[in-house]
Formats: structure tokens, C-alpha cells, sequence
């Protein structure tokens, strides 16, 4: 198997030069970022409470808004401590958990470690989707939003999908696919270029599939906006507010949620560029391709950032202002 290109394939130790404060600062930004998202949560939660005690009355928008919160801090606080540790000890994933079946295959704790970095690129695009999908469903059919999509049907897909996601990251370790130590030895993920097709058939499908989750996601919104435009020429000038509030909560998730999917495509089309560059172009460039991981990585910090932003009062009412002219 070509190794060449790839100095830290089976590199013991951490480059030289190297320091461990850009990933704690980065560890500590999405931990705080997402701590906080969920305690905004929580506060709207609370605030949603109905009148006498009843449960409180929160959209299935904000579940999945509370989901994608879990999910980004448990890939920080299972991918950054193993990195923080690799740091510590000065020793390559490889070396910190050995056990490959052979001398070019990287350790257990590399393998692991490409597969949470597989797994927590790929989950936060199904959420996106689904939280696309939610906002379609409530203003383009609204009818068949408020009979089918219910509470009980939201808890029977979310772990259906989040088992599929795991099937399909988990095949690199039934073979399809080289999970790879990458430079400088803190970092595992699939091998993106050089190999034949049992190599870089998964990049491409992984690539491939992100590239259709993202354009799903894109036509989802652009379809809402097109709803949303659409109730908004045909409400009269001088309505009463009541009936302009739900139209103005809409508006909410939908800018949010365009403002996680342009942020999730920016950070994602790197990887997909490089995954289909080392597979049809045979570019075989570490450091590109780790530069698109890191891309990938920076997502799951960013995102809590935007909704604590898009959450203040002065940004969402300047939001309005925009849309209303």
C-alpha cells in the first residue's frame, strides 16, 4: 500500500513544534459555546411552560435545535480530551492505543478516533436536514405537519437514524475503507487519496453523501422562504399582531437555521473538495487534507456561537427589520 506523501502514518511521537494550546482553546470554546446553548434551551423551555402547570409547549424545532447541542458537545468531549492527551504524553494516537492487526495499520484508539470523526461530521448534517425538513413541513403543509409529525414519531426516527449513521462511519473498520493517522499525530481519519478502489471508495461515498445532505438542506430552505414570502404578500398591511406572531417565529427558525447551513457548508465542502481530489485527481497532500479536517472539526464550535448570537435581543430584531423590508 503507497505510503508516500503521508510522513505520519506511523510516526510514534508528535511532531516537533507542535503545541496543545490551539486544541485546548479550541476544546474550551466549544465546550463553554455549547453549555451555554443548552442552558438557552432550558430558559426557553421554561418560558414556554403553559398556563397551570401543564408541560411546556415547545417546538419540535427547538428538540431538534437541543439535539444538535448534545451532539456537538459529545463529539468535543469525546474527540478533544483524546487529542489533549496525546499532547500530554507526547505520544501518537497509534502509540497511545496500539493494537493494529499489522505494522501499517494505525491502534485501536486511531481507528476510534476516525470513526467519532466520521460519525459527528456526518450526524450534524442529518439534523440540519431534519430541522429543514420541520421548517418546510410546518409552512408549505401544515395540514399534514400537525397530524403526522408527532412527538412519538420524532423519538422512533432520531435513534434509527443516529444507528444508520454509525453503520455506515463504522464500515472503514469492516474493511471498506483505511482509517489513517494523519500529521501531527494527534489526528485519525479515513485515507482521502492514493489506494485503490477498497481504499477510497468510502471517502467518495461520504463526501457524496454530505454533498447530497447539503443540497437537500439548501432546497429545503430555499422552499420556505418561497412559503414565507408567499404568506407575507397575501397578509393584509395593518393586520392585528396575533396574526403576525407565528409568521415572525417561523422567520426565527428559518434565518437560523440558514445561518447553521451556510456555516456547516462552508465548513464541510473542504472535505469533500479533498476527498474527491485524492480519489479522481490522485492529489495526495496531508496537509490539505488536514486543514479540511480541522475545517470539519470547527463546525461543532461555531454552531452553539450563532444560535447564542442569532439568540440576543438587538440581533434578531435588526434580523426582522431586514426581512420586513
Amino acid at each position: 500500500m503507497e505510503t508516500k506523501g503521508y510522513q505520519c502514518r506511523s510516526s510514534r511521537y508528535i511532531e516537533s513544534g507542535q503545541s496543545a494550546v490551539p486544541s485546548s482553546v479550541l476544546f474550551a470554546a466549544g465546550l463553554l459555546g455549547n453549555v451555554l446553548a443548552l442552558l438557552l434551551l432550558g430558559q426557553h423551555r421554561r418560558r414556554s411552560r403553559s398556563p397551570g402547570g401543564r408541560p411546556p409547549r415547545v417546538s419540535a424545532f427547538y428538540v431538534l435545535v437541543t439535539v444538535l447541542a448534545v451532539t456537538d458537545l459529545l463529539g468535543k468531549c469525546l474527540l478533544s480530551p483524546i487529542v489533549l492527551a496525546a499532547y500530554a504524553y507526547n505520544r501518537s494516537l497509534s502509540e497511545l492505543g496500539p493494537g493494529g492487526r499489522g505494522e501499517d495499520e494505525p491502534g485501536v484508539l486511531c481507528q476510534l478516533f476516525a470513526f467519532l470523526m466520521a460519525f459527528f461530521g456526518l450526524a450534524p448534517t442529518l439534523l440540519l436536514l431534519a430541522m429543514a425538513l420541520e421548517c418546510w413541513l410546518s409552512l408549505g403543509h401544515p395540514y399534514f405537519y400537525r397530524r403526522h409529525l408527532t412527538r412519538r414519531l420524532g423519538v422512533t426516527l432520531g435513534p434509527a437514524a443516529a444507528g444508520l449513521c454509525a453503520l455506515f462511519c463504522a464500515l472503514p473498520l469492516l474493511g471498506f475503507g483505511v482509517p489513517m493517522q494523519y500529521c501531527p499525530g494527534t489526528w485519525c481519519f479515513i485515507r482521502m487519496a492514493g489506494g485503490g478502489p477498497r481504499e477510497l471508495g468510502f471517502p467518495v461515498l461520504y463526501a457524496g453523501l454530505m454533498g447530497l445532505l447539503v443540497l437537500a438542506i439548501g432546497a429545503c430552505n430555499v422552499s420556505s422562504m418561497r412559503h414565507l414570502y408567499g404568506m407575507a404578500r397575501r397578509q393584509p398591511r395593518r393586520g392585528p399582531p396575533p396574526a403576525a406572531a407565528p409568521r415572525m417565529e417561523e422567520l426565527d427558525h428559518l434565518v437560523l437555521l440558514g445561518l447553521m447551513t451556510v456555516l456547516f457548508t462552508v465548513c464541510s465542502l473542504p472535505l469533500i473538495i479533498r476527498a474527491y481530489m485524492g480519489a479522481f485527481a490522485a492529489d495526495i497532500n496531508e496537509n490539505a487534507d488536514l486543514s479540511a479536517l480541522r475545517f470539519l472539526s470547527v463546525n461543532s464550535i461555531v454552531d452553539p456561537w450563532v444560535f447564542i448570537i442569532f439568540r440576543t435581543s438587538v440581533f434578531r430584531s435588526f434580523i426582522r427589520r431586514v426581512c420586513r423590508r
